[in-house]
């Protein structure tokens, strides 16, 4: 199959954005070169997948990356422990993973650089994947606090 210039600048694109909001050479695991785009009516990337599945859509507020489950399984397999990672305690584990919000007194662990609004991995024990969604709290908070959501949790793991 050919790939044309408009779905290779379309690449380039969705993987600078995830090389700024994740860190260096993130969007080149997080992208691969078969990826399909869909898009809005204006033509802007709205979703971005893998044969069925959604990897990421990008917000049209801010331009940001918002990951689907498969995307948050490709961005865990590329990001080393502890980036972007709220750990949850187990026994919590199947209820966050059911699609719940994680809660601040059931956070172990959080990556210290998290900062509110960004897109984050909730992990277990043993850096198990358990959902995906966004921290409401920064990092530092989520240890701290002891009420209130930590992560608005988007997609639990199948």
């Amino acid at each position: 199959m050919s790939t044309t210039c408009f779905e290779t600048s379309s690449r380039e694109r969705v993987r600078t954005i995830a090389d700024l909001q994740f860190g260096r050479d993130v969007g080149a695991g997080l992208f691969p070169d078969d990826v399909t785009f869909t898009r809005s009516t204006t033509g802007r990337i709205r979703n971005v997948a893998l044969g069925t599945e959604r990897l990421a859509t990008i917000r049209a507020q801010d331009g940001r990356l918002v990951l689907g489950i498969a995307g948050a399984r490709r961005l865990h397999a590329v990001l080393a422990p502890p980036a972007y990672r709220v750990v949850v305690l187990d026994e919590v584990e199947e209820f966050v993973a059911a699609g719940k919000n994680a809660m601040a007194k059931h956070v172990a662990e959080a990556d210290p650089a998290i900062r509110a609004g960004d897109e984050v991995l909730v992990v277990a024990a043993g850096d198990r994947l358990v959902a995906t969604g966004t921290a409401v709290l920064s990092g530092p908070e989520m240890t701290a606090c002891m009420y209130g959501v930590a992560v608005n949790v988007r997609a639990g793991r199948d």
